[in-house]
């Protein structure tokens, strides 16, 4: 299942999140973001010409934590390390936590895909001796 550079790259989904910070007193920053088919994007200003956080689809184990409270929908991403993002977004953008799920739902299909695909072309290409058969149970 061989991708273009232009399937790979595709845009999901483009505009603002708001990211609770490390530090100490964990403020909320809005940030610019851009959800492709293999990556999400976060740049610190409007017109992304600042260096960008890309985080992998393949680093993002799920996503969780989704509440609705008064404007806002919060979410949490965890990644494979289990680092935990926190976002949010104005409810009327509500849609950015199902894009990442969706998007994450993709990706992690298309690997499946591939992964079977190329342990299918491995076992053909050595499948042993062609006149053992498993044994069958009575």
């Amino acid at each position: 299942m061989k991708m273009s550079a232009a399937e790979v790259s595709k845009v999901l989904k483009e505009g603002q999140l708001e990211k609770r910070s490390d530090n100490l007193f964990q403020l909320w920053r809005r940030k610019m973001c851009v959800l492709t088919t293999d990556s999400l994007s976060i740049y610190d200003d409007n017109q992304k010409r600042s260096k960008s956080k890309e985080l992998k689809l393949q680093s993002i184990k799920k996503l969780d934590c989704v509440e609705r409270t008064g404007n806002f929908v919060y979410f949490t991403i965890v990644t494979t390390d289990n680092k935990e993002i926190d976002f949010r977004c104005s409810g009327d953008d509500s849609c950015w936590n199902a894009v990442i799920t969706m998007a994450l739902i993709d990706f992690q299909n298309r690997r499946a895909i591939r992964d079977f695909k190329t342990q299918q072309g491995t076992q053909i290409i050595s499948p042993g001796k062609p006149d053992e058969q498993p044994a069958k149970a009575p």
